[in-house]
Protein backbone atom coordinates (compact mmCIF):
# COMPACT_ATOMS: atom_id res chain seq x y z
CA UNK A 1 0.00 0.00 0.00
CA UNK A 2 1.34 3.23 -1.15
CA UNK A 3 0.80 6.45 1.43
CA UNK A 4 0.90 9.74 1.19
CA UNK A 5 0.68 12.26 3.47
CA UNK A 6 -0.45 16.10 3.22
CA UNK A 7 0.97 18.45 5.78
CA UNK A 8 -0.45 21.13 7.24
CA UNK A 9 -2.76 22.05 10.77
CA UNK A 10 -4.11 18.45 10.58
CA UNK A 11 -2.32 16.40 8.39
CA UNK A 12 -3.67 13.25 6.80
CA UNK A 13 -3.54 10.25 4.63
CA UNK A 14 -3.94 9.27 1.29
CA UNK A 15 -3.56 5.74 1.22
CA UNK A 16 -3.25 4.14 -2.41
CA UNK A 17 -4.01 0.82 -3.20
CA UNK A 18 -6.04 -2.75 -3.74
CA UNK A 19 -7.90 -2.90 -0.99
CA UNK A 20 -7.64 0.30 0.40
CA UNK A 21 -11.47 0.83 1.18
CA UNK A 22 -10.85 -1.46 4.29
CA UNK A 23 -9.00 1.15 6.28
CA UNK A 24 -12.14 3.25 6.76
CA UNK A 25 -13.38 1.32 10.05
CA UNK A 26 -9.65 1.93 11.30
CA UNK A 27 -9.96 5.75 10.24
CA UNK A 28 -12.80 5.91 12.11
CA UNK A 29 -13.36 3.84 14.96
CA UNK A 30 -14.77 5.59 17.64
CA UNK A 31 -17.11 8.04 15.66
CA UNK A 32 -21.10 7.78 16.67
CA UNK A 33 -22.22 8.29 13.44
CA UNK A 34 -21.35 8.89 9.51
CA UNK A 35 -23.76 9.79 6.39
CA UNK A 36 -22.32 7.83 3.84
CA UNK A 37 -23.03 10.06 0.42
CA UNK A 38 -23.31 8.27 -3.04
CA UNK A 39 -24.83 8.43 -6.26
CA UNK A 40 -27.20 5.55 -7.48
CA UNK A 41 -24.57 3.94 -9.39
CA UNK A 42 -22.10 3.30 -6.53
CA UNK A 43 -25.03 2.02 -4.30
CA UNK A 44 -22.93 -1.58 -4.00
CA UNK A 45 -19.65 0.60 -3.04
CA UNK A 46 -21.92 2.64 -0.44
CA UNK A 47 -22.88 -0.57 0.97
CA UNK A 48 -20.09 -1.92 1.39
CA UNK A 49 -18.68 1.12 2.77
CA UNK A 50 -21.73 1.25 5.48
CA UNK A 51 -21.20 -2.57 6.14
CA UNK A 52 -17.44 -1.80 7.47
CA UNK A 53 -18.61 1.24 9.36
CA UNK A 54 -21.21 -0.67 11.55
CA UNK A 55 -18.94 -3.58 12.07
CA UNK A 56 -16.85 -0.86 13.44
CA UNK A 57 -19.52 0.11 15.85
CA UNK A 58 -20.64 3.30 13.32
CA UNK A 59 -24.20 3.71 13.09
CA UNK A 60 -24.11 4.23 9.46
CA UNK A 61 -26.24 5.28 6.89
CA UNK A 62 -26.01 6.23 3.26
CA UNK A 63 -27.85 9.11 1.88
CA UNK A 64 -28.09 9.32 -1.89
CA UNK A 65 -27.75 12.15 -4.61
CA UNK A 66 -27.91 12.39 -8.02
CA UNK A 67 -25.21 11.23 -10.02
CA UNK A 68 -22.42 13.59 -11.46
CA UNK A 69 -22.16 17.42 -11.85
CA UNK A 70 -26.18 16.96 -11.09
CA UNK A 71 -25.44 16.34 -7.65
CA UNK A 72 -23.56 19.86 -7.33
CA UNK A 73 -25.99 22.36 -6.65
CA UNK A 74 -27.83 24.31 -3.52
CA UNK A 75 -31.18 22.20 -3.79
CA UNK A 76 -29.19 18.67 -3.31
CA UNK A 77 -27.46 19.85 -0.65
CA UNK A 78 -30.30 21.33 1.33
CA UNK A 79 -31.72 18.33 0.76
CA UNK A 80 -28.58 16.69 2.12
CA UNK A 81 -28.81 18.48 4.87
CA UNK A 82 -32.41 18.07 5.98
CA UNK A 83 -31.45 14.22 5.56
CA UNK A 84 -28.14 14.90 8.07
CA UNK A 85 -30.92 16.48 10.60
CA UNK A 86 -33.21 13.53 10.63
CA UNK A 87 -29.75 10.85 11.18
CA UNK A 88 -28.40 13.06 14.40
CA UNK A 89 -25.09 14.49 12.88
CA UNK A 90 -23.40 16.27 15.37
CA UNK A 91 -20.08 18.03 15.19
CA UNK A 92 -18.30 14.32 16.51
CA UNK A 93 -19.87 12.40 13.62
CA UNK A 94 -18.59 11.97 10.32
CA UNK A 95 -19.62 12.23 6.45
CA UNK A 96 -18.23 9.52 4.32
CA UNK A 97 -17.82 10.39 0.43
CA UNK A 98 -18.40 7.79 -1.95
CA UNK A 99 -17.66 8.48 -5.92
CA UNK A 100 -16.16 10.71 -8.24
CA UNK A 101 -15.22 14.16 -8.28
CA UNK A 102 -18.43 15.92 -8.11
CA UNK A 103 -19.63 13.51 -4.91
CA UNK A 104 -16.60 14.15 -3.20
CA UNK A 105 -16.64 17.96 -3.68
CA UNK A 106 -20.47 17.85 -2.72
CA UNK A 107 -19.77 15.48 0.35
CA UNK A 108 -16.87 17.75 1.43
CA UNK A 109 -18.77 20.94 0.89
CA UNK A 110 -22.04 19.45 3.45
CA UNK A 111 -19.24 17.91 6.01
CA UNK A 112 -17.71 21.67 5.67
CA UNK A 113 -21.50 23.51 6.44
CA UNK A 114 -22.98 20.90 8.78
CA UNK A 115 -22.92 21.93 12.32
CA UNK A 116 -19.84 24.40 10.43
CA UNK A 117 -17.58 21.51 10.02
CA UNK A 118 -17.76 18.10 10.65
CA UNK A 119 -15.03 14.93 9.87
CA UNK A 120 -15.03 13.74 6.25
CA UNK A 121 -13.73 10.82 4.85
CA UNK A 122 -13.21 10.57 0.79
CA UNK A 123 -13.28 7.12 -0.81
CA UNK A 124 -12.79 8.15 -4.63
CA UNK A 125 -13.98 5.69 -7.23
CA UNK A 126 -12.24 7.40 -10.13
CA UNK A 127 -8.86 8.34 -11.17
CA UNK A 128 -9.83 11.99 -11.30
CA UNK A 129 -10.95 12.33 -8.28
CA UNK A 130 -8.27 10.07 -6.42
CA UNK A 131 -5.91 12.27 -8.05
CA UNK A 132 -7.34 15.96 -7.21
CA UNK A 133 -11.15 16.30 -6.34
CA UNK A 134 -10.41 14.13 -2.57
CA UNK A 135 -7.42 15.57 -1.95
CA UNK A 136 -6.77 19.23 -0.75
CA UNK A 137 -9.97 20.17 1.08
CA UNK A 138 -11.14 22.28 -1.59
CA UNK A 139 -15.17 21.88 -1.51
CA UNK A 140 -17.71 23.43 -3.79
CA UNK A 141 -21.25 23.35 -5.48
CA UNK A 142 -22.10 24.88 -8.94
CA UNK A 143 -24.09 27.92 -9.72
CA UNK A 144 -25.80 29.26 -13.32
CA UNK A 145 -22.35 32.42 -12.55
CA UNK A 146 -19.85 29.32 -12.65
CA UNK A 147 -18.41 26.36 -11.20
CA UNK A 148 -17.60 25.44 -7.86
CA UNK A 149 -18.01 29.74 -7.04
CA UNK A 150 -19.91 28.32 -3.50
CA UNK A 151 -17.27 26.17 -1.83
CA UNK A 152 -15.51 26.01 1.44
CA UNK A 153 -11.61 24.88 2.39
CA UNK A 154 -12.22 21.43 4.53
CA UNK A 155 -9.60 19.02 4.47
CA UNK A 156 -10.48 15.41 4.91
CA UNK A 157 -9.46 13.43 7.81
CA UNK A 158 -8.28 10.52 5.10
CA UNK A 159 -8.53 9.64 1.35
CA UNK A 160 -8.36 6.05 0.74
CA UNK A 161 -7.93 5.65 -3.26
CA UNK A 162 -8.48 1.61 -3.38
CA UNK A 163 -7.26 0.93 -7.07
CA UNK A 164 -9.69 -2.48 -7.24
CA UNK A 165 -12.50 0.41 -8.28
CA UNK A 166 -10.70 1.59 -11.53
CA UNK A 167 -10.84 -2.01 -12.84
CA UNK A 168 -14.75 -1.17 -14.07
CA UNK A 169 -14.09 2.43 -14.67
CA UNK A 170 -14.97 3.32 -18.52
CA UNK A 171 -12.01 3.73 -20.28
CA UNK A 172 -12.99 7.53 -21.35
CA UNK A 173 -13.62 8.40 -17.68
CA UNK A 174 -10.20 6.88 -17.00
CA UNK A 175 -8.34 8.91 -20.14
CA UNK A 176 -10.29 11.95 -18.05
CA UNK A 177 -8.66 11.95 -14.80
CA UNK A 178 -4.85 11.15 -16.81
CA UNK A 179 -5.33 15.00 -17.80
CA UNK A 180 -4.77 16.19 -13.83
CA UNK A 181 -2.23 13.54 -13.93
CA UNK A 182 -0.14 14.45 -16.87
CA UNK A 183 -1.01 18.24 -15.42
CA UNK A 184 0.69 17.27 -12.55
CA UNK A 185 3.77 16.02 -15.04
CA UNK A 186 3.95 19.49 -16.38
CA UNK A 187 4.08 22.00 -13.64
CA UNK A 188 6.16 19.98 -11.18
CA UNK A 189 7.32 15.86 -12.10
CA UNK A 190 9.14 15.20 -14.78
CA UNK A 191 8.92 11.64 -14.34
CA UNK A 192 5.17 11.76 -14.81
CA UNK A 193 5.57 12.62 -18.25
CA UNK A 194 7.82 9.85 -18.60
CA UNK A 195 5.95 7.50 -17.63
CA UNK A 196 3.13 8.36 -19.70
CA UNK A 197 5.14 8.97 -22.71
CA UNK A 198 6.17 4.88 -22.24
CA UNK A 199 2.51 3.79 -21.35
CA UNK A 200 -0.19 6.43 -22.39
CA UNK A 201 -2.97 4.37 -21.36
CA UNK A 202 -1.55 4.79 -18.07
CA UNK A 203 -2.59 1.34 -16.85
CA UNK A 204 0.78 -0.08 -16.76
CA UNK A 205 1.85 2.22 -13.72
CA UNK A 206 -1.24 3.03 -12.62
CA UNK A 207 -0.64 3.05 -8.47
CA UNK A 208 2.88 4.90 -9.16
CA UNK A 209 0.87 7.81 -10.91
CA UNK A 210 -1.30 7.72 -8.43
CA UNK A 211 1.29 8.41 -5.67
CA UNK A 212 3.10 11.23 -7.77
CA UNK A 213 0.06 13.27 -8.70
CA UNK A 214 -1.04 13.08 -5.56
CA UNK A 215 2.44 14.26 -4.44
CA UNK A 216 2.31 17.06 -6.13
CA UNK A 217 -0.48 17.76 -5.00
CA UNK A 218 0.33 17.65 -1.26
CA UNK A 219 3.17 19.58 -1.79
CA UNK A 220 1.49 22.70 -2.78
CA UNK A 221 -1.57 22.52 -0.64
CA UNK A 222 1.00 21.66 2.60
CA UNK A 223 2.20 25.23 1.51
CA UNK A 224 -0.76 26.87 0.59
CA UNK A 225 -4.09 25.76 1.68
CA UNK A 226 -6.04 28.58 1.18
CA UNK A 227 -4.85 29.28 -2.67
CA UNK A 228 -3.02 32.32 -2.14
CA UNK A 229 0.13 31.14 -3.99
CA UNK A 230 1.65 27.98 -5.01
CA UNK A 231 -1.20 25.86 -5.03
CA UNK A 232 -2.78 28.36 -7.62
CA UNK A 233 -0.19 26.26 -9.80
CA UNK A 234 -2.17 23.31 -9.47
CA UNK A 235 -4.99 25.30 -12.05
CA UNK A 236 -2.84 24.59 -15.15
CA UNK A 237 -5.18 24.34 -17.94
CA UNK A 238 -8.56 25.25 -15.92
CA UNK A 239 -9.00 28.94 -16.67
CA UNK A 240 -10.28 27.74 -20.20
CA UNK A 241 -11.46 24.37 -19.16
CA UNK A 242 -13.98 25.64 -16.60
CA UNK A 243 -15.71 28.18 -19.44
CA UNK A 244 -15.86 24.73 -21.48
CA UNK A 245 -17.13 22.91 -18.91
CA UNK A 246 -20.14 25.93 -18.27
CA UNK A 247 -20.84 27.02 -21.85
CA UNK A 248 -21.27 23.22 -22.43
CA UNK A 249 -23.59 22.81 -19.80
CA UNK A 250 -20.92 20.68 -18.23
CA UNK A 251 -21.30 17.71 -21.10
CA UNK A 252 -18.11 17.66 -21.34
CA UNK A 253 -15.79 15.42 -19.03
CA UNK A 254 -13.35 17.87 -16.70
CA UNK A 255 -10.51 16.34 -17.45
CA UNK A 256 -11.22 16.61 -21.60
CA UNK A 257 -11.69 20.36 -20.35
CA UNK A 258 -8.04 20.50 -18.43
CA UNK A 259 -6.36 18.86 -21.76
CA UNK A 260 -7.67 21.59 -24.38
CA UNK A 261 -6.90 24.00 -21.85
CA UNK A 262 -3.23 22.88 -21.37
CA UNK A 263 -3.03 22.92 -24.64
CA UNK A 264 -4.38 26.40 -25.25
CA UNK A 265 -1.81 27.71 -22.01
CA UNK A 266 0.75 26.39 -23.53
CA UNK A 267 0.58 28.31 -26.94
CA UNK A 268 -0.08 31.09 -24.96
CA UNK A 269 3.00 30.71 -23.25
CA UNK A 270 4.69 30.24 -26.59
CA UNK A 271 3.25 33.55 -27.86
CA UNK A 272 5.42 34.89 -24.53
CA UNK A 273 8.18 33.64 -25.61
CA UNK A 274 8.32 31.39 -22.16
CA UNK A 275 8.15 28.42 -23.84
CA UNK A 276 10.04 26.74 -26.94
CA UNK A 277 7.74 25.23 -29.90
CA UNK A 278 9.05 22.39 -29.06
CA UNK A 279 7.96 22.62 -25.05
CA UNK A 280 4.85 23.30 -26.85
CA UNK A 281 4.07 20.38 -29.28
CA UNK A 282 5.15 18.41 -26.32
CA UNK A 283 2.03 19.04 -24.75
CA UNK A 284 -0.13 18.25 -28.11
CA UNK A 285 1.58 15.12 -28.99
CA UNK A 286 1.61 13.73 -25.23
CA UNK A 287 -2.43 14.75 -24.62
CA UNK A 288 -3.00 12.87 -27.77
CA UNK A 289 -1.31 10.05 -27.29
CA UNK A 290 -3.21 9.72 -24.31
CA UNK A 291 -6.31 9.84 -26.36
CA UNK A 292 -7.52 13.20 -24.96
CA UNK A 293 -9.10 16.25 -26.80
CA UNK A 294 -6.21 19.16 -28.01
CA UNK A 295 -8.78 21.17 -29.72
CA UNK A 296 -12.30 22.18 -29.29
CA UNK A 297 -15.35 24.72 -30.11
CA UNK A 298 -18.28 26.13 -28.70
CA UNK A 299 -21.69 24.35 -29.42
CA UNK A 300 -23.51 27.38 -27.80
CA UNK A 301 -22.08 30.08 -29.31
CA UNK A 302 -21.02 29.48 -32.42
CA UNK A 303 -17.43 29.85 -31.97
CA UNK A 304 -17.78 33.33 -30.19
CA UNK A 305 -14.53 33.53 -28.50
CA UNK A 306 -15.74 36.62 -26.55
CA UNK A 307 -18.32 35.08 -25.18
CA UNK A 308 -15.73 32.47 -24.18
CA UNK A 309 -13.16 35.26 -22.62
CA UNK A 310 -16.47 36.65 -20.92
CA UNK A 311 -17.19 33.77 -19.23
CA UNK A 312 -13.46 33.50 -17.92
CA UNK A 313 -13.59 36.52 -16.41
CA UNK A 314 -15.89 35.37 -13.57
CA UNK A 315 -14.00 32.14 -12.99
CA UNK A 316 -13.54 32.04 -9.47
CA UNK A 317 -9.38 32.62 -10.13
CA UNK A 318 -10.07 35.80 -11.73
CA UNK A 319 -9.03 38.72 -9.89
CA UNK A 320 -11.40 41.76 -10.09
CA UNK A 321 -12.24 41.44 -14.35
CA UNK A 322 -8.30 40.72 -15.20
CA UNK A 323 -7.65 37.52 -16.68
CA UNK A 324 -5.10 34.99 -14.76
CA UNK A 325 -3.88 31.69 -16.43
CA UNK A 326 -1.13 29.54 -15.10
CA UNK A 327 1.90 29.52 -17.66
CA UNK A 328 5.00 27.22 -17.78
CA UNK A 329 8.42 28.94 -18.13
CA UNK A 330 9.89 26.24 -18.92
CA UNK A 331 8.72 22.54 -18.01
CA UNK A 332 7.90 21.91 -14.28
CA UNK A 333 8.30 25.92 -13.94
CA UNK A 334 5.23 27.45 -13.45
CA UNK A 335 3.99 31.03 -13.35
CA UNK A 336 1.16 33.29 -13.32
CA UNK A 337 0.56 35.51 -16.35
CA UNK A 338 -1.49 37.85 -15.63
CA UNK A 339 -3.39 40.16 -18.78
CA UNK A 340 -1.59 39.12 -21.53
CA UNK A 341 -1.87 40.52 -24.77
CA UNK A 342 -4.96 40.30 -27.02
CA UNK A 343 -2.71 38.96 -29.79
CA UNK A 344 -1.08 36.61 -27.76
CA UNK A 345 -4.60 34.85 -26.47
CA UNK A 346 -6.35 35.13 -30.01
CA UNK A 347 -3.06 33.54 -31.20
CA UNK A 348 -3.30 30.82 -28.34
CA UNK A 349 -7.07 30.41 -29.09
CA UNK A 350 -6.40 30.02 -32.99
CA UNK A 351 -3.96 26.98 -32.39
CA UNK A 352 -7.06 25.47 -30.63
CA UNK A 353 -10.05 26.20 -32.14
CA UNK A 354 -11.63 23.31 -34.17
CA UNK A 355 -14.09 21.16 -33.92
CA UNK A 356 -13.04 17.91 -31.22
CA UNK A 357 -13.19 14.48 -32.52
CA UNK A 358 -16.15 13.79 -30.53
CA UNK A 359 -17.88 16.91 -32.24
CA UNK A 360 -17.09 16.13 -35.40
CA UNK A 361 -18.32 12.79 -34.90
CA UNK A 362 -21.52 14.20 -33.48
Amino acid sequence: MRRVTVPGDKPYEVVIGPGAQAELGLLLAGTARAAVVHAPPLAALAGAAVETLQTAGVAAEAVVVPDGEAAKTAEVAAGAWEEFGRLGLTRSDAVVGVGGGAVTDLAGFLAATWVRGVRVVHLPTSLLAMVDAAVGGKTGINTGAGKNLVGAFHPPAGVLADTDVLAGLPEAEFRAGLAEVVKCGFIADGGILDLLAADPSGRRNTAELIERAVQVKADAVGEDLFDTGRREFLNYGHTLAHAIERVEDFGWRHGEAVAVGMVFAAELAGQAGLLTRGEVDRHRTLIEAIGLPTRYLPTRYAGDWEGLQSVMRVDKKARGASLRFVVLDGLGRPRILADPDQAWLDAAWAAVAAPSPEQERA
